[in-house]
């Protein structure tokens, strides 16, 4: 008898297991698994949004994308551009990403010097026509670079609109990626400047007068003003990162280009102020960096 109902049971299993299998091929669609579709699920939802090596990238922002200031005195360099640059000496971002070759055909520069951050949107606009898969934003330094402080744009309209150039891209691009770079320190490009005199006589004509006017004076009431408009670079550039980080595709640099320390090679030896060669192909390295990184 035991040995009777051992058959029967091992008769039964084997019959189960075979009905299962068949349930399990119709409810499938035929030949994989529930595990299989399950992985498929897994693998989709661990896929990054972020392409470390895209195919097509513009620049917008203000003239240090321009290049301003870095061939020759109070003129536009795009081809030392560190975002999209042809320069072989500053090996630009789109350079790094694409290749020479490519970069001149698929990258473009939408950037505008004496650009704010009330410019972005209009820029956005010309850049996402050309359907990049990147676009790269330095811009806000023009927004403490006023004649005064007082003249600042207040941080409230410029988080408005740095939110609302995003949306306009996202309208027309929503899967494209953006790569923020923070504004830079003005106070120490102030400290590193001041120290030529022709640089000086340049910033006469109107650079900066907010933080570079009266570049000598040291008393109270200059401390104050300078401080004022740090303070104003620094609460941009968190505006910055806050507005990117609820953007599933926007990378924010973390502050590196805030961080840099730009010496006297890296700076313009015509106002002592914008990125020279040099320091174009230092902002290229960081962009590069950090828009290649891989997270997670």
């Amino acid at each position: 008898m035991r040995m009777r109902n051992r058959r029967v049971r091992a008769v039964l299993a084997v019959t189960g297991a075979a009905v299962l299998g068949l349930a399990g091929c119709d409810a499938l669609g035929g030949g994989g698994s529930p595990g299989d579709a399950g992985a498929r699920e897994a693998r989709a939802a661990r896929a990054p949004l972020w392409d470390t090596s895209p195919a097509s990238m513009a620049a917008v922002g203000d003239s240090i994308t321009r290049g301003f200031d870095a061939c020759t005195v109070l003129q536009d360099c795009p081809e030392v551009s560190w975002a999209t640059g042809a320069s072989a000496g500053v090996e630009s971002l789109a350079v790094r990403l694409l290749g020479a070759s490519k970069a001149a055909t698929h990258s473009w520069n939408f950037a505008v010097t004496g650009a704010r951050m009330a410019d972005l949107t209009d820029q956005m606009t010309r850049a996402a026509a050309e359907k990049p898969q990147l676009v790269t934003v330095m811009a806000g330094a023009n927004d403490a670079c006023r004649e005064s402080p007082g003249a600042m744009t207040p941080v409230a309209d410029f988080r408005a609109e740095f939110e609302g150039a995003l949306r306009t891209l996202r309208r027309s691009l929503p899967k494209a990626q953006v790569y923020v770079a923070s504004v830079p320190n003005l106070k120490r490009l102030w400290s590193q400047g001041r120290t030529n005199a022709l640089g000086k006589q340049i910033w006469k004509l109107g650079i900066c007068p907010s933080m570079l006017g009266d570049a000598d004076a040291l008393d109270a009431a200059a401390t104050a003003r300078r401080d004022t408009v740090q303070r104003r670079v620094e609460d941009y550039n968190r505006v910055l990162e806050e507005v990117c980080a609820k953007d599933a595709r926007c990378r924010f640099d973390g502050g590196a280009v805030y961080d840099f320390r730009f010496g006297t090679d890296q700076l313009s030896h015509w106002d002592w102020f914008h990125p020279s060669k040099d320091g174009q192909a230092r902002l290229a390295e960081i962009a590069y960096g950090k828009v290649t990184a891989r997270v997670g």
